[in-house]
């Protein structure tokens, strides 16, 4: 008479992951909208030396304008005609948020009143402009 083997794998024996996959999918989402994302105008600016310079928690945009006038927004060259559109655009998607122009010191005054200008008419209220504390 032949022997008759028993599996004696059980479903009991199995481990159910799927509570321990939604409380890791649930703390991704937690850091992924907690998560601050440090925003750069995409060039390096040598700003000027401002005594009473302070740091802006708040800032969402960041705008630099080298020393040759150049405009950088979101890490990319733009034409100063355009600011006033991609900031309204960028500003859009978070109102709450202020623009940072970081000007060069080299550049003219003209090309950042310019680039303010173009800022308040895509109707940011909150503009500062970067300067290094001594």
């Amino acid at each position: 008479m032949p022997v008759k083997r028993h599996n004696h794998h059980s479903d009991e024996s199995e481990l159910d992951l799927t509570p321990m996959l939604d409380v890791v999918f649930i703390m991704l989402i937690f850091f992924i909208v907690s998560t601050s994302f440090v925003k750069a105008s995409g060039i390096e600016v040598n700003t000027p030396v401002a005594a009473t310079a302070e740091k802006q928690d708040s800032a969402s945009i960041m705008v630099a304008i080298n020393q040759e006038g150049k405009v950088w927004v979101d890490k990319r060259e733009v034409e100063v005609r355009t600011v006033r559109s991609i900031i309204a655009r960028l500003h859009a998607q978070n109102p709450e948020g202020a623009v940072v122009i970081q000007s060069d010191k080299k550049a003219s005054t003209e090309q950042l009143l310019v680039v303010m200008d173009q800022i308040r008419l895509a109707g940011v209220k909150h503009i500062a402009v970067a300067a290094k504390q001594p």
